[in-house]
């Protein structure tokens, strides 16, 4: 017997009023048991935001958490191999073999939460669908009468 409530179709008004609500909240805020320092608060937003916000439970959020801290580790070894270059003398920095193992983290980790390119937009023909859908968009000026989300500048 199915213990779990089923989920409303995503077609449905009832799900399009659940992610508008889930929007307005904005980020899942960490819990308190996952420590994050000030520079993993992008990447968790990031993490978070790429599923819905009723999906995600507590073991997940942990996991994010990591995943958060691997990818601002990235980035800052990354800059640090930026400024220091690749090689050493002849040899390869070290810090490169420690940002191809994060990145492999990063990865694994990502695939875990299904917050992917694959899981969390599709296929690639789906993907060409969607870019060619928000490039129309983009290019259509609308009706003056029917308000439109416009990027301010």
């Amino acid at each position: 017997m199915k213990i779990t409530p089923r989920r409303a179709r995503s077609d449905s008004a009832a799900a399009a009023i659940a992610a508008s609500q889930a929007a307005a909240l904005g980020p899942l805020p960490p819990p308190a048991h996952v420590n994050l320092r000030p520079g993993d608060l992008p990447f968790w937003d990031a993490i978070v935001t790429a599923r819905p916000r009723d999906t995600w439970t507590g073991s997940d959020l942990v996991t994010a958490g990591n995943l958060a801290r691997c990818q601002a580790d990235i980035e800052a070894l990354q800059a640090t191999l930026d400024a220091e270059g690749y090689l050493l003398g002849d040899k390869a920095h070290p810090l490169a073999a420690i940002v191809e193992n994060l990145t492999r983290r990063a990865v694994t980790l990502a695939r875990l939460l299904m917050v992917h390119t694959l899981a969390t937009v599709g296929q690639s023909e789906n993907i060409a669908k969607g870019s060619a859908l928000e490039r129309q968009a983009r290019q259509d000026d609308g009706d003056d009468l029917i308000p439109t989300l416009r990027a301010v500048k």
